[in-house]
């Protein structure tokens, strides 16, 4: 098997993994190898599991480690077979075990791309197909691209899939940048996708095949068209011929995905066509140095857990599952449609502008609200139980009062409040029309005494034999407390305060008292404890023993008993999968506008921003923040050539202005004093040095592989940010080179730039192309009374060039040997 596929095998109540599988789960789960056992005559390194185990270590290996997870189960014949798998881009079969006990968020959107390309006269074509079976959302796209697959990369961080689809290699070399012999354009798609922390799946040839493409689909395809699905494919229309890498690519996708195995499918996906132009493209070296997300290191783990470490951090004040979910894709995806970017933004100054509004639809009503995207599953699924169906319920009977939220609020709105009504009120009401019959079934069926107690049962009006039980559980409810209040009697305790009867999965009825109440049970031989945990002390005696029993046991035949109520209203509950899921659509909207309004306009070739400061930086502890102003107007003021001491602030000051217009063009409000940006159709990035010693890639070939990339993609109307170019080969090639390319972007591309550098022969610029100008980081120096300097950084930026690094200072400043300097 691949390394990245997991195995597990099941034995009934645990699970057994082995060999190197085995070390990574005693790595992982139980921090240390001393966990490991060895089985049999030549042993095995193995290492047993529990249930809860093996439920987290499936969550980390497909929603983090991006690994592949099988599940094996014996046979009677003792043979073992595949009895469930998942990968990150297909959790179907592993849904219930990942989020039984836990909602997650950005993880849970599970996607997964195939990638198709071929070369014809030195231009690559590319194929590009999505699916989401969650959402039962597929996409197609087909481009031309360069030599360096910028735009299927661009397209891998829009689309953000956790799994890629390609076909397999006719031999078994390992690709290395091309340096294995093997298909260079293939080296460089497995990199980009690598690149991209996106598990790569290889499938043969034949799932390629697209003979049965348009069959297929018109099985999956919905018939019906939702009014909001303006761009999608109708049903029948023949793309497929148009577009013969799209489909081919996208017929891959099916048959990994099994998407015709189960009835379920069938009739419930929808299609569109991806265009890679309605968004702002970012690479991976922009999606990097602009620190959108967490970092995460080689295993695919969050290194730091600190908000501020990130803009998603930054801006996540979401209050549900499904809006941290949308936010992570608009930050992927910033927009380049001035409409829609005003509509956004107008939707967030009506937010900031009523405070009152705004905490009280994100603090008192999203906060009680469900994840709609994995309910609307469940129920598409048939999934679903009375307790999710309970859910929904809540959360239905929680919309109105959003929606008078923001009525009450209509006039203080203004003009805004037509755009409130349209995107929010207005859909809500018509959601809160189309459940109705749904609401109405729930309160006829549901038994909401029950409900208090966590207990999920139908009302016993509806079956003679179900009221005869209900009256024997009330019998023993009764009882049973009477059992309580004698047993508060015996311990000398205060019912209900310091002794306390509840149910617990695992033993039933019980009574709890506090670890500090324990001593009440020492020599009292009545009572049998059961479990002592930070709760406190579980106990019974055999009065509360034998009525738990009888509860149960009565319980149980209620249960079976009502089975054939249940489901029929499941039944009929499961045909509100869509509705849900559209519900969760527009309460995930909602969701990140309130979020962008928490406290923290465009122009013509400009971007502007007074006073601007990087949000991540400013929200960290002890930092008082220096503001710099930022403009780079077009033709005049265009590239900006940054220079002065290490530690000055000249990274931040360019990846700051980065932030500030992706921020911009998601609809968020920037961290300025005021701002007004032209809109960019990229933000493309050439930052730090690094090498990639896995590809065969030095450091000076990365920096040139990831700055060519920038020359072939850059158009007029995109921002490039350049921190140190040239330093990985010798001064005079880096020289020549960063002045070469410098030229090349300002007279050629005529991008808007911020470029810093430490050769500050590269001030002289300034000269020759008019729109450069040059700006510098300032310092101060003292002597400290030692034979040395002191160096102070002051953080500011100012017009003009500096002709000093200050290296020499940085090296006293951290106490290199007197001896070291003076050399």
């Amino acid at each position: 098997k691949a390394d990245t596929t997991y195995r597990v095998f099941e034995h009934g109540e645990f699970y057994s993994t082995h060999e190197k599988d085995a070390i990574l789960a005693a790595k992982h789960i139980f921090k240390s190898v001393s966990a490991m056992k060895e089985l049999g005559r030549k042993g095995v390194p193995s290492v047993f599991l529990s249930q809860l185990n093996f439920e987290s270590l499936a969550r980390d290996l497909l929603l983090v480690m991006q690994y592949r997870l099988e599940v094996y189960r014996q046979l009677p014949n003792r043979k073992w077979e595949l009895a469930y798998k998942g990968s990150p881009g297909y959790l179907n079969e592993v849904e219930e075990i990942l989020f039984k006990n836990v909602d997650i968020a950005e993880q849970t959107s599970s996607a997964v791309i195939a990638v198709k390309y071929i070369l014809t006269g030195g231009q690559s074509t590319v194929g590009l197909a999505f699916a989401d079976s969650r959402s039962c959302e597929l996409m197609y796209a087909e481009f031309s691209d360069n030599d360096h697959f910028s735009n299927l990369e661009s397209a891998i961080i829009q689309l953000g899939p956790k799994e890629c689809i390609v076909q397999k290699l006719l031999s078994n070399m390992t690709c290395n940048f091309g340096l294995c012999g093997y298909d260079r354009n293939y080296c460089t798609v497995v990199i980009i996708i690598k690149r991209s922390r996106v598990l790569i799946t290889e499938r043969p040839k034949s799932d390629f095949s697209m003979k049965n493409i348009d069959q297929d689909l018109k099985r999956l395809l919905k018939t019906k068209k939702k009014k909001s699905d303006q761009d999608e494919v109708p049903v029948g229309a023949s793309w497929t011929s148009d577009h013969p890498l799209a489909a081919s690519s996208l017929s891959s996708l099916i048959h990994y995905l099994e998407l015709l195995s189960k009835d379920e499918n069938f009739g419930e996906f929808r299609i569109r066509k991806f265009d890679l132009s309605q968004f702002m493209k970012l690479d991976s070296a922009a999606y990097s140095a602009l620190n959108l997300f967490p970092e995460r290191n080689t295993q695919g783990i969050v290194q730091h857990s600190k908000p501020v470490d990130s803009l998603y951090g930054v801006l996540n004040n979401c209050q549900t599952v499904q809006g941290q979910r949308l936010l992570t894709r608009w930050i992927k995806q910033p927009l380049i449609d001035v409409n829609h970017l005003e509509e956004r933004l107008s939707v967030v100054e009506a937010f900031v502008e009523i405070s009152e509004l705004r905490r009280s639809l994100a603090d008192e009503h999203l906060k009680k609200l469900p994840d709609f995207d994995r309910l609307s599953k469940k129920f598409h699924r048939k999934k679903a139980s009375l307790q999710d169906s309970y859910r929904v319920y809540q959360a239905i009977k929680q919309l109105p009062y959003i929606c008078e939220s923001m009525e009450k609020h209509a006039e203080e709105l203004e003009s805004n409040y037509n755009l409130l009504r349209e995107m929010f009120i207005a859909p809500i009401r018509q959601l809160l029309l189309d459940f109705e019959k749904f609401t109405e079934m729930l309160d006829s069926t549901l038994d909401f005494k029950m409900v208090e107690r966590h207990e999920y049962m139908v009302k016993c009006d509806f079956d003679p034999e179900l009221q005869r039980l209900r009256s024997k559980m009330t019998e023993v409810e009764e009882e049973m407390e009477e059992a309580f209040t004698d047993a508060a009697t015996q311990l000398k305790l205060e019912k209900g305060k310091t002794i306390k009867l509840e149910l617990a999965p695992q033993f039933g009825y019980v009574f709890r008292v506090t670890c500090k109440e324990e001593k009440a049970l020492r020599q009292n031989k009545r009572f049998t404890t059961l479990d002592t945990n930070k709760a406190g002390v579980r106990f019974i005696n055999s009065q509360l023993q034998q009525l738990s029993d009888g509860y149960q046991d009565l319980r149980a035949s209620y249960e079976a008993q009502q089975d054939a109520v249940v489901t029929e209203i499941m039944s009929i509950a499961c045909g509100y999968a869509e509705p849900m899921h559209t519900l969760g659509d527009v309460l995930a909207k909602l969701d990140v506008l309130l979020s962008f309004a928490q406290p923290l306009g465009t122009g013509s070739n400009l971007i502007k921003l007074d006073q601007c400061r990087h949000p991540c930086v400013e929200r960290q502890d002890d930092v008082s923040f220096i503001a710099n102003d930022v403009l780079l107007k077009k033709e005049e003021h265009n590239f900006i050539i940054v220079t002065g001491p290490n530690m000055g602030g000249k990274s931040t000051y360019i990846r700051q202005v980065g932030v500030a217009v992706l921020m911009a063009q998601i609809g968020c409000f920037v961290p300025c004093d005021s701002v007004t940006v032209t809109l960019v159709d990229a933000i493309l990035a050439r930052v730090g040095a690094g090498d990639c010693q896995a590809q065969g890639v030095s450091t000076f070939m990365a920096e040139m592989l990831e700055t060519s990339s920038i020359l072939r993609s850059a158009s007029a109307n995109s921002l490039i940010i350049v921190d140190e170019l040239g330093r990985g080969t010798s001064t005079y090639d880096g020289f020549g080179l960063a002045w070469a390319i410098s030229r090349h972007v300002a007279l050629e591309l005529k991008s808007a730039c911020l470029f810093a550098t430490h050769f500050h022969e590269m001030t002289s610029l300034a000269d020759e192309v008019p729109s450069a100008v040059n700006y510098h980081v300032t310092a101060l120096t003292s002597a400290d009374g030692n034979d040395g300097t002191s160096l102070t950084m002051l953080y500011q930026v100012r017009p003009g060039s500096c002709d000093r690094s200050f290296g020499i200072h940085v090296a006293e400043c951290v106490d290199f040997p007197r001896s070291v300097i003076n050399a």
